[in-house]
C-alpha cells in the first residue's frame, strides 16, 4: 500500500493538486500579512493613523484616572459593557480631535523654538525648590517618568504648538465690561416681599378618597411603586488584618531576621555624579574629543558647560544628583560605580546618546542598629506570618466551599471563622463588606441565586476574601395594591386638600390686593437670588421670576413642595452692585464657557470637512 502511494504522488495529477494547495497557502499568508496592517488601526484621520495600541494606552490611562477619581464607584461603572463601550468611543474621540489638531497646526504653519521651550520647563512647578528651576529635581522627575530630555522637549512641542492654535483661534472671545457689570448686578439682585403661607394640612378634614380613585392611581403610577432585587445572604470572610492580631514575633525571631538581612539595613553607597551628554550624528566624535581635554587636565565642570548638549546640567558643571547603585540604566550605572572619587569614565553609549560620567563625591554604606529597625521588623515578620496563614487558610476557604456548596457551616469551621448574615438588601443600599462591588455583583448573579450554591472566592482588597450564599432573595416587582392602599389615600387626600388651599389662596390674594392685608404676614427684606435658610428654595425661585414692581407691589401665590401655598407680596427690587472683584471673576468665567464652546465648534468644523475612519469595530465606519 505505501508503496501504491509513493507511486501515486509522483504523478502529475498529483503535482498540480499539490501546487495548488502551496499556491493557496501562500495568497493566504500574503493576505494576512497585508491585512495586519489595518487589523491594528483604531482610526485614520484625513490619511494619518491612530493606531489601536495609542488607542489602548490612552483608555488605559483614563480607567486609571477615573478610577483615581471614583474609587470603588467605577469598578461598578466597568462591569457594564455599553458604559465601557462608550467611554473608549469617547476616548477615541478625544484622540481623533488632537490629530485634527496637529494637522490644522501644520497647515497654518505654527512653531514653536527651543528657546520657547526651556523657558517652559525652567517655569515648570514640578522643576522647581523654593520657586527657583533645580536641575537635580529636573532630572529626578524625568527618571520617575522615565524621559529622556529629547522626549520632554518633543511632548511640549507638540502641546505649546497646539495651544498656539488654541489662544490665536479661541482667545479673541471676551466679555464687555457693561455685560459683566450687568450680569454682576442682576445675580447681586435682592427682594424684599411680604408672604403668608396656608397650609394644606387645615383642610384635610372632610376629604373623602373612593376606592376607585385610588385604584386609578395605582393603575396610572405603576413605577412610583415598583420594588428592587433585594437578597440576604450568608458569608465567611478571611483578612489577613484580623490573623496578624493573633500572630506572635519574640525578639529573638527579629535579632535573627535582621542578621539575615543585614544588607537589607544598609544605607548604600551612593555617588554625586556629574555628566556630559552628545546627541546628534556627530556625538561620538563630539563626545571622544571632550573627553580629550578632561584627560590633559582641563576641569569636568569647565568642559561640560562648554560642551554638552544637556543645556541644564552643563550650567551646573554636568551636576546630577546623588545616585545609589541601579538607579539609573545599566551602563550608566556600570560607569559611575566603577569610579574612584574624581575619576571621570570613557565615553559609554546610553539610550539619551554618548555620556563621559564623572564621580564628584563618593559616601561609603553605613549599617542601621538593629534597636532602630527592631519595631518596624516586627510589624514585618506578623504581616509575613499572618500571610502566610492568610494563603493556606484561603485554600481551605476555596476547597471546602467548593466541595460543601450548600452550606457554609463547614467552610467557617475549616478557617476557625463564623457564618455572618445580612439583612436583605439591593444593589443600592448593600451592606459593609457587601457594598463592594465584587462582592455585590456575586451576591446578585444567576450562578448564586438560580442554583442557590456558595459563590467562588470573592476579593474584597488585597489580604481580604469572602465566600457567600444567598439565604433569602425576592425578586423585583411592584407593590400590590393593598400594600400601598393607604399610601395612595393620603396622597390623595393631601393633593385635594392643597387644591382647597390653592382656592383660598387666590381669595386670600385677590382681597390684598385690594387692600385688606392678611393677619400673620411675615415680612423679609434683602432675600437674596441663591435663597436664605430660613425661607423655602421654591419659594424664592417662584419671587426672583415675578415682575419687577413699578408702581405698587406686586402679587402671586405658588404651591410649595410640601403643598402649602404661599401668597407673595413683592415690594421691592434692589439691583445689586457691581463691585470689580466680581466683575473680574464673572468675566473670567464667561470668557472660559464661551472659549469652550468655540473650542467644541472648531472641532465640530474640522471634523465636518475630514476624512475618518472608525476601524476600532468589525467593519470601517466612513464618517465624512
Amino acid at each position: 500500500m505505501l508503496e501504491k502511494i509513493r507511486e501515486g504522488s509522483q504523478g502529475v495529477a498529483a503535482k498540480i493538486i499539490l501546487g495548488a494547495v502551496i499556491l493557496s497557502f501562500a495568497l493566504t499568508g500574503v493576505y494576512s500579512y497585508l491585512g495586519t496592517n489595518s487589523e491594528m488601526l483604531a482610526a485614520e484621520v484625513n490619511g494619518e493613523e491612530i493606531t489601536r495600541y495609542d488607542l489602548d494606552q490612552a483608555f488605559q490611562n483614563e480607567q486609571a484616572r477615573m478610577r483615581a477619581q471614583l474609587g470603588e464607584m467605577f469598578d461598578s461603572l466597568s462591569a457594564d459593557p455599553t458604559y465601557m463601550a462608550g467611554l473608549r468611543q469617547s476616548v477615541l474621540d478625544r484622540l481623533i480631535a488632537e490629530r485634527l489638531i496637529d494637522q490644522k497646526v501644520a497647515d497654518l504653519g505654527l512653531r514653536v523654538s527651543d528657546d520657547q521651550i526651556q523657558q517652559a520647563i525652567v517655569a515648570m512647578p514640578e522643576f522647581q525648590v523654593d520657586g527657583k528651576f533645580d536641575n537635580a529635581r529636573y532630572q529626578a522627575v524625568l527618571r520617575q517618568n522615565n524621559l529622556s530630555g529629547v522626549q520632554l522637549r518633543d511632548m511640549l512641542r507638540r502641546d505649546m504648538s497646539r495651544q498656539q492654535l488654541v489662544v490665536g483661534l479661541l482667545g479673541s472671545e471676551f466679555v464687555t465690561d457693561a455685560e459683566a457689570q450687568a450680569l454682576t448686578a442682576l445675580q447681586q439682585q435682592t427682594r424684599d416681599l411680604r408672604y403668608l403661607l396656608v397650609s394644606q394640612a387645615d383642610y384635610n378634614a372632610g376629604i373623602e378618597v373612593s376606592d376607585s380613585e385610588i385604584s386609578d392611581f395605582y393603575q396610572a403610577n405603576q413605577a412610583r411603586f415598583a420594588t428592587p432585587e433585594e437578597v440576604s445572604v450568608e458569608y465567611v470572610e478571611l483578612a489577613v488584618s484580623d490573623l496578624a492580631g493573633d500572630v506572635s514575633v519574640t525578639d529573638e525571631e527579629a535579632k535573627a531576621f535582621y542578621d539575615s538581612q543585614a544588607n537589607a539595613y544598609q544605607q548604600p553607597e551612593r555617588r554625586l555624579a556629574a555628566h556630559m551628554l552628545f546627541e546628534g550624528d556627530d556625538a561620538q566624535a563630539r563626545a571622544e574629543a571632550a573627553l580629550a581635554r578632561v584627560r590633559a587636565g582641563e576641569a569636568f565642570a569647565a568642559v561640560a558647560a562648554e560642551a554638552s548638549d544637556d543645556t541644564f546640567t552643563a550650567e551646573n558643571g554636568g551636576e546630577l544628583d546623588w545616585m545609589t547603585p541601579g538607579q539609573m540604566e545599566p551602563a550608566f550605572d556600570a560607569a559611575l560605580f566603577a569610579l574612584q572619587e574624581g575619576e571621570t569614565s570613557d565615553v559609554i553609549k546610553t539610550e539619551y546618546g554618548y555620556q563621559i560620567v564623572n564621580a564628584k563625591k563618593i559616601e561609603a554604606a553605613t549599617q542601621r542598629p538593629f534597636d532602630e529597625v527592631k519595631a518596624s521588623i516586627i510589624a514585618t515578620l506578623q504581616a509575613d506570618k499572618a500571610q502566610t496563614e492568610f494563603y493556606g487558610l484561603q485554600q481551605k476557604l476555596a476547597d471546602v466551599s467548593f466541595q460543601v456548596p450548600d452550606s457554609l457551616v463547614e467552610t467557617a469551621e475549616a478557617v476557625g471563622g463564623e457564618v455572618k448574615t445580612t439583612e436583605m438588601f439591593s444593589r443600592n443600599n448593600a451592606p459593609a463588606p457587601m457594598d463592594n462591588p465584587r462582592a455585590l455583583a456575586a451576591a446578585f448573579s444567576d450562578s448564586v441565586l438560580l442554583d442557590g450554591m456558595n459563590s467562588e472566592v470573592v476579593q474584597i482588597d488585597n489580604g481580604h476574601i469572602l465566600v457567600l450564599r444567598v439565604k433569602a432573595h425576592q425578586a423585583a416587582g411592584t407593590e400590590t395594591l393593598e400594600q400601598v392602599k393607604e399610601r395612595i389615600r393620603a396622597q390623595l387626600v393631601t393633593e385635594k386638600a392643597s387644591d382647597k388651599a390653592m382656592t383660598e389662596a387666590a381669595a386670600i390674594e385677590a382681597a390684598w390686593q385690594a387692600g385688606t392685608e392678611p393677619t400673620d404676614v411675615i415680612a423679609v427684606a434683602g432675600v437674596g437670588r441663591f435663597g436664605q435658610p430660613d425661607l423655602d428654595p421654591t419659594l424664592v425661585q417662584s419671587v426672583f421670576t415675578m415682575a419687577k414692581p413699578v408702581d405698587g407691589s406686586v402679587f402671586s401665590h405658588f404651591r410649595l413642595p410640601s403643598g402649602d401655598i404661599a401668597i407673595v407680596a413683592l415690594d421691592k427690587v434692589t439691583d445689586g452692585s457691581a463691585e470689580a472683584e466680581l466683575v473680574g471673576a464673572l468675566k473670567g468665567r464667561l470668557a472660559q464657557q464661551m472659549g469652550e464652546a468655540d473650542y467644541r465648534s472648531l472641532i465640530d468644523s474640522l471634523r465636518a470637512d475630514a476624512e475618518i475612519l472608525y476601524l476600532d469595530r468589525a467593519e470601517a465606519n466612513p464618517v465624512q
